[in-house]
Parts: C-alpha cells; structure tokens; sequence
C-alpha cells in the first residue's frame, strides 16, 4: 500500500528570543544560522529539504503546504525557488490565531477533492543533526498514522530543559511506538532532573502526524467552535496563484489555540495517541543559547559568525554581520550585532531578549519590525545613509522584476544605475538606463522602475525633499497586489 503524505510547514513565528538578527518582518525561520550542516540554507529550507526526503517505496510525498503570515508569502516563493521545490499551496493567515487554526487550514486543503492524506505537521525553525535518524522516525510515524491514529514525535531529551513541555509515556513501555499517558508544563530545574533520570519523559518538539481527516473528527470533538469557525473562513478563501487566503473576517472570529491545549493534551485515554521517540540531535533555536549550542566552537567553546576577533573569551557567541566584531574577556555572553542594532546578553538569560522586542514594539521603534536592508517581492533596498531633508538607498531589483507605478508627496528622487539595466517609466516617457547613467523623478511625478535584463540590477536612489518615509508612496498599479 503506498501511503500518501502531505508535509505541513509551519512558518508563521516571529522569533522575538533571536532579535536583532530576527525581526518581525524577517524571522529566524527564513535566517541562516548555521548547524545541520546549514551550506548557506535557511531553517525554512532545511525544513523543506526534510520533509521531501521522507518517500520510501510505500510512502509517497506531495509537494508542501506551508502555512505563513501574509506579509512573508514573497519570502516562501524565494526561498523554495533557492531550494528548487514549489509549494503545493501557501495559506495565508491574515492574523495570527495560533496552531490549531493554522493546521486547520491545512487539513481541510488536503481533503479537496476526496483525498485523505497523512499530514506531516513540522515547525519551519527546527534544526537536527542526524537526518537518517529524522528520517527514519517519520516514516514509523507515517505508517503508524495511517491507521487513522494520531501519532505525535517525542524528542528524547539529553539535559534537563526548563525551557520546553514535555511528553509522559507509560510507564515501563518501550519500542518504536509509545503510548502517551500525559502531556506536561515546562517543568522547574529540579522537576526536569528527576524527569530526565526517571527516563518515560520526552521533549514534545510540536510534530505530528495524523490523516487530515483524524485532525479534523479530533477537533470536532474536542474543539468544535474552533473547527466550525476555520470551515467558514475556508470557504470564504480567495485563491491567487499558489497563494490561498481564508476570509479576513471569518479567520479573525477564530478562537485562537494552540495544537496541544485544543486536541492533543485531551487525547490520552479518549481517542489513540502514539508517540515515536526521536534522537537525532534536534533542538528548536529558540534562543541564542540554543544558537550556540548547535553552532561549532574552538577550543575555548566560543562560537563566532562574520568578522570576529576574540581574546581570553570563553563559551560566547559572537555573530557579526555588517562590521569587525571584537571581544575581550568575555565568558558565557552573546554578542550579536547588526547594521542597526547590537545586542549584548548573559547567554543564560538570552530567552529574556523578548522584553527588549516588547520594549521596542512599545516605543514602536522600526528596529523590532524591519532591518535596514529590506527584503520585498522585487528585490531589496538597504537605507545607507540620512540626515536632514536627505536619504540614500542602496536598491537591487530581481531579473525581470518590476515595482509598482507610483508617485510622492513630498519627495523627489535622483537614481544612479551602478550594474545592470534599468527601464524607467517617468510620466508617459520610458528610458533605459545602463551602468553610470542616471535620472531625475520630481516631486509629484509618476514613475516606475523595472529590470528587464537578465542580471540584478542595482542603484543609488537619492531622495530630498520634507517628509521620507515609507508611507509616502501612492501606487496606481502594482503586480504583487499592494496598490
């Protein structure tokens, strides 16, 4: 019998505890940082490449379904494109409702059309270190679920975690498929000793595996107001392209839950609930000690990424970005630094990094959303330079990329072609431009610019004028949906 599968991404976090290198409008699962043998992949795609290597000759694997926030769809595209995969779909979450809603969405997808396929449900921002073991163990808990049983993965733990819930299997039970007797709270240092010693317990690293239609007979039992409400935002849903999109007011009316709080923590002794041991050297990148326990480590223990020179430093992660990075005589610290940001922690309080996002988000400073360098559907600008009445941006435009038809209030803009060719549309007249050239948009001018060739396209754009934000752009036309 061949069992079909189909992988679920879930990609919708925001990695506040990975600030400054995380932000809200670029989180940590589209970062590289580094483990598993990264080769310059992001966790997203890691997770990617994972779950399409899960076939066997029983199993069969569709193309993943990734759900995600609407404003990291371009990012999906790109990075899947990098890693030479295409999504069977992209669901958008129009707002944040939490897992449950999210793997809703997912599940009702996959039943279209009569299918019921075994869903491999996996967070996009997990590394591990032993991908035959990873491998392994979900194949087992591929042909288990296909019994219609609900079969979840338990991270066999390797220290005492305070951090991460665990898993309570039967006592005295062992084999490749356990039964779960309880789910438990992130346990007190002493509490995550005796759990370790006593040997029953497991990390719960949040994947499943499940027909899409046992997650939906479970949620109707055990949730039925968060299941009846995702139907309707289902069926509310607007396509465009590879893009699904649940209706904004009925996803809105969704309870938000978690996977374990609406279903999984009710299953023992109510409907079959199976666990699958997995060790292969997983950890969730939670935080920067996470980071840098995955990360390799000289002699002194201290990890280092970019430009770093350390001295009589011990057990630190230092990861430079933009400039040279030095330290001296630091022991357990994080230093991470950024072209707008640096951020200097105690690596055993670095989950404490979400109060300074908390604190920004407060002071709605731009450093909790954007980085400077700034990644859209066309390209990228990075904002290099400003002063009074002044900015310059550094701005690369993909090949046959295009940005929206619009105009400024209170601005005019000066472009200089450094590579590559530039079509530039201003009022009804339209230029190309090659390497050295530039020109001049007014104030109130229409324009547009386009890269028609083959290769990126990169420019200095000088803007002047009273007001330099990002809100000053009225788009009349815009091939990625914005106008």
């Amino acid at each position: 019998m061949n069992i079909p599968i189909q992988p679920v991404i879930m990609a919708g976090g925001s990695g506040t505890r990975l600030w400054p290198l995380s932000r809200a409008g670029y989180p940590k699962q589209f970062l590289v940082l580094g483990g598993e043998g990264s080769a310059n992949r992001s966790l997203f795609q890691l997770a990617v490449s994972r779950l399409l290597g899960l076939g066997a000759a029983d199993i069969g694997v569709a193309a993943p379904t990734v759900v995600c926030n609407e404003e990291h769809r371009f990012l999906v595209l790109d990075q899947m494109r990098e890693a030479r995969a295409e999504p069977s779909a992209v669901l958008l979450e129009p707002l944040g409702r939490n897992t449950a809603p999210a793997v809703t969405l997912a599940a009702l997808h996959a039943l279209q059309d009569g299918q019921d396929p075994v869903l491999v449900v996996t967070p996009a921002d997990q590394t591990v270190t032993n991908e035959a073991a990873f491998t392994a163990a979900l194949q087992r808990a591929v042909r288990q679920a296909a019994d219609g049983s609900i079969v979840i993965l338990g991270i066999t733990p390797d220290r005492p975690e305070t951090g991460y819930g665990y898993i309570r299997t039967q006592a005295g039970a062992s084999g490749e498929v356990l039964d779960v007797a309880q789910f438990v709270e992130k346990p007190d240092l002493a509490t995550a000793q005796a759990y370790v010693a006593e040997g029953s317990y497991f990390w719960n690293g949040g994947m499943f595996v499940l027909r899409a239609s046992s997650w939906m007979a479970a949620l109707d039992r055990f949730r039925p107001d968060i299941a009846a409400a995702s139907r309707k935002a289902w069926d509310t849903r607007s396509a465009d392209a590879k893009f699904l999109r649940p209706g904004k007011a009925e996803f809105a009316a969704v309870p938000a839950e978690s996977v374990d709080y609406a279903v999984m923590e009710k299953c023992p002794g109510q409907l079959p609930l199976h666990m699958v041991p997995l060790d292969a050297g997983w950890n969730d990148l939670g935080a920067w000690e996470a980071v840098w326990q995955v990360a390799a480590k000289d002699a002194q223990g201290n990890a280092s990424t970019g430009d770093v020179m350390l001295s009589n430093s011990q057990n630190t992660l230092v990861h430079a970005t933009s400039r040279l990075v030095s330290v001296v005589g630091l022991h357990d610290v994080v230093v991470v630094e950024t072209a707008d940001a640096v951020l200097v922690a105690d690596r055993a309080q670095s989950q404490d990094v979400k109060h300074i996002v908390a604190e920004l988000s407060a002071r709605q400073r731009p450093e909790q959303t954007l980085h400077r360098k700034v990644h859209r559907p066309w390209g990228w600008y990075d904002s290099i330079d400003s002063g009074e009445r002044f900015q310059v941006k550094r701005i690369m435009v993909k090949p046959g990329a295009t940005l929206s038809l619009q105009m400024h209030h209170h601005r005019a803009e000066h472009w200089i072609v450094v590579s590559g060719t530039a079509e530039v549309t201003v009022g009804d007249k339209v230029v190309l431009l090659t390497e050295n050239q530039s020109t001049y948009i007014p104030l109130g001018q229409t324009h547009r610019l386009a890269n028609p060739g083959k290769v990126p396209l990169e420019i200095i754009e000088v803007q002047s004028g009273s007001y330099l934000g990002e809100d000053d752009i009225v788009r009349f036309e815009d091939t990625y949906g914005r106008s």
